[in-house]
């Protein structure tokens, strides 16, 4: 075999390079030659490389981002794309790709196996935790704490000034940052992609609260909730090479209709790309970990056009056409959570 190949696409998220330091102290085991592309599907294009061995990744697992760095350049926008990959492919004598990333970059993985027979295997990465046939991703249990963290640092200051704060996750499609940040640290109200927000709602919620004795709240909305009128909100009408609008916002929209509809003193905090960043939990680092040595073995065993996943306890291999198929959003418990702990 030739030198297999890493790539990490899309958003950072933190436990990348410990997967990457995983695969490769897993490869070199089996004295399998491994090299990385810099700056995901871009390195791909254009045969952008770096040196990625044991030596070179022996202390990166406790490190935040990725070493290979990350962009959201799809090939299939690009001229000749496929053909480019393959070139560099053939250049660099690269025989094999581990490709890191969410649904996107996955889903490029996916058409480059099922259309050009290319050897491939994913390994899933996304903090918004929403790729279907894994339970869980690596790097969300170090978004969901940094995002918790930050609702429990904010109810000081919301019950300081008596205000209602308004706390903006990601999460694009699913709520699954939002519902563990907001259940978790105790929000009057969690607002998700899945279930419309309903303004009124949300106000006679917090009215009753503070008819209750509480004299401020905290409302926790992901990026991607949905008003019963008007959808999304947006940063503006451009879209990345995947097709995605550029969500934000919504929290600072929605402070102002809560602050409009009830009078009280209302403010709006984005965490943002501080749920990306810092290093991993000790979940994440373990996660990432396993996923990559399973991932090197997939390479060695020839399983290509599969994913590795986590099941229960387990590390086993899927097919990377389940993983990009459909998302996965709150199932029908978390939902009635998100209900029941919102009013």
């Amino acid at each position: 075999m030739g030198k297999v190949a890493f790539l990490t696409g899309g958003g950072d998220c933190p436990g990348l390079n410990a997967v990457i330091a995983g695969a490769v102290r897993s490869l070199a085991d089996e004295r399998v030659e491994t090299i990385g592309l810099v700056d995901g599907w871009k390195g791909a294009l254009e045969g952008l490389t770096m040196e990625v061995t044991p030596a070179s990744t022996a202390n990166i697992i406790a490190e935040g981002g990725t070493i290979l760095g990350s962009s959201r350049t799809n090939p299939y926008k690009e001229a000749d794309g496929v053909a480019k990959i393959k070139d560099s492919f053939s250049r660099l004598d690269i025989d094999a790709l581990v490709a890191i990333g969410g649904d996107d970059t996955l889903g490029v993985a996916t058409r480059l196996f099922d259309e050009e027979k290319m050897h491939v295997v994913g390994v899933p990465k996304t903090i918004d935790n929403d790729l279907s046939s894994t339970d869980f991703t690596f790097g969300f249990d170090t978004a969901v704490n940094i995002a918790m963290d930050a609702v429990d640092k904010i109810r000081t200051t919301a019950r300081s000034h008596h205000r209602v704060l308004v706390i903006e996750t990601m999460g694009r499609h699913a709520g699954w940052i939002a519902a563990y940040a907001g259940i978790g640290g105790n929000a009057d109200v969690t607002l998700v992609p899945e279930l419309k927000v309903d303004v009124e709602a949300v106000c006679r919620t917090l009215k009753q609260n503070r008819e209750k004795g509480q004299n401020f709240n905290i409302v926790v909305v992901s990026e991607g909730a949905i008003f019963q009128e008007g959808g999304y909100v947006t940063q503006d009408a451009d879209l990345d090479e995947f097709g995605h609008v550029r969500l934000g916002g919504v929290a600072d929209a929605l402070s102002k209709m809560i602050e409009k509809q009830t009078g009280y003193e209302t403010r709006s905090v984005v965490l943002g790309h501080l749920q990306r960043g810092g290093s991993p939990t000790a979940f994440d680092r373990m996660l990432g970990i396993r996923l990559g040595v399973h991932a090197a073995k997939m390479v060695t065993a020839g399983e290509w056009g599969k994913m590795a996943a986590m099941r229960g306890s387990r590390i086993v291999s899927v097919p990377l056409s389940e993983a990009t198929g459909e998302l996965k959003v709150l199932n029908d418990e978390f939902k009635e959570l998100v209900r029941l702990f919102s009013s």
